[in-house]
């Protein structure tokens, strides 16, 4: 609570309260520090003012500041440095402030961390694409033209609890794992900051996200139906299934890296990548899903769209397959899955086909744990060109099983 006007010392009083305007202009010194006015104008303008002889022995009076910009505290502060500074023989009374960088941003830190960390170009992480796709699709939206450090607790638990209700729990992880990340690596360049996320902020427990889906026979045949008029994304899936690589692995294919006539594909290892299936020979039906995408001349993928970018139009493409297979079961939508479910499918298959265990693995591009995968160097292309063609095989038998062995699945209400 401010002391009452009647106990303030003149100085005070003269810097914090309005007074007539005087006939002529009007100074008070504070007796507290030397050298320090309030200097008011016959206009009623004041200013913090001091007052110091000059080495050439003139006395010298500047203006410090204003009252209502800076508090009689800060005026103090301001005259123990500008008075010695006069009686130097400075030209200025106070030193020139240093710029104050403006704060950082949202969008500012998250573009430096994807620079930096997650494109590095020595070593990107491989999950660079979908780290960027979570800041575009819901953090940028939300966060963008915030201060980074700004940015709470209270905050991130309450956008994982819109994402969580709009798009599952799953994704509400996945959205946590990449702010721990990019706020952990924020922590390593600054002193004073510590990240806000804390143990137990998880929406679901580790058990709980494995995932366990694999499509049926009758959804492979209700997935492979609409993905033949799905175009571009449609082959994706298809190769998906057939040649039971990553999701982004096929979307990447480029044509030199694989032989059209023998189905031969070279999948390239990336940096930070443990494992991948290295060469594989791709079945006769893979390699037709193959051919029937259109070449784009001047882009070097398999599964091209326009100039030289590869397929990445996964959410809207796999909505609009979605919607297509519940048309044609009758308006019965199947259980909710992912493009990477078809990668379990297609393990579940070649185990189903007679294909060993420790084979199908290597098709998979699993790492081989133990010692096995330490001494056995072998590079099994044979076995797993066999494997797939057992693969390709059951899914031509699933496609078109013999008659009487296939029980419809039950329509839903139209």
């Amino acid at each position: 609570m401010p002391a009452p006007r009647s106990l303030l010392k003149p100085f005070e009083k003269t810097a914090t309260t309005d007074i007539p305007n005087p006939k002529k202009r009007l100074v008070v010194f504070d007796p507290a520090t030397t050298g320090l006015a309030v200097l008011v104008t016959p206009r009623g303008a004041k200013t913090y003012t001091v007052v110091a002889r000059a080495p050439s022995g003139k006395q010298v009076w500047k203006e410090i500041g204003k009252p209502g910009e800076i508090s009689i505290d800060q005026a103090r502060e301001r005259a123990r440095i500008a008075v010695p500074r006069i009686k130097a023989g400075e030209a200025t009374p106070l030193p020139p402030e240093t710029p104050v960088a403006p704060p950082e941003t949202f969008r500012k830190v998250s573009d430096d961390f994807l620079a930096l960390y997650v494109k590095n170009k020595e070593r990107p992480l491989r999950s660079a694409y979908e780290i960027e796709r979570q800041f575009k699709t819901h953090l940028w939206p939300r966060w963008e033209k915030r201060v980074f450090v700004d940015i709470k607790r209270r905050d991130i638990a309450q956008m994982l609890d819109e994402v969580e209700r709009d798009s599952g729990a799953s994704m509400a992880d996945h959205l946590l794992a990449t702010l721990s990340k990019l706020m952990t690596w924020y922590a390593g360049r600054d002193d004073d900051y510590t990240s806000p996320i804390i143990r137990g902020m998880r929406r679901t427990k580790p058990s709980e996200r494995k995932r366990k889906r694999m499509l049926s026979d009758d959804e492979i045949r209700l997935v492979w139906k609409a993905a033949g008029e799905a175009g571009v994304f449609g082959a994706i899936v298809k190769t998906c299934l057939l040649s039971a690589q990553r999701r982004d692995k096929v979307r990447l294919m480029r044509r030199e890296d694989v032989d059209m006539e023998t189905g031969r594909w070279t999948i390239p290892s990336e940096a930070r990548e443990k494992a991948n299936a290295g060469e594989i020979t791709l079945p006769p039906l893979a390699v037709a899903v193959l051919k029937s995408c259109k070449e784009v001349k001047g882009n070097p993928y398999v599964f091209a769209v326009s100039k030289d970018k590869a397929f990445n139009g996964f959410s809207k493409d796999k909505v609009a397959l979605d919607a297509a297979i519940a048309k044609a079961n009758g308006g019965k939508a199947l259980e909710p899955w992912v493009i990477h479910d078809l990668r379990r499918t297609a393990k579940s298959l070649m185990s189903r086909a007679g294909v060993r265990p420790d084979i199908s693995e290597r098709v998979l591009g699993h790492v081989i744990h133990g010692v096995e995968g330490v001494y056995d160097r072998h590079p099994y292309e044979a076995e797993k060109a066999e494997a797939l063609h057992k693969l390709a095989g059951l899914v031509t038998l699933i496609l078109n099983p013999p008659k009487g062995n296939v029980v419809p699945m039950a329509r839903g209400a139209a």
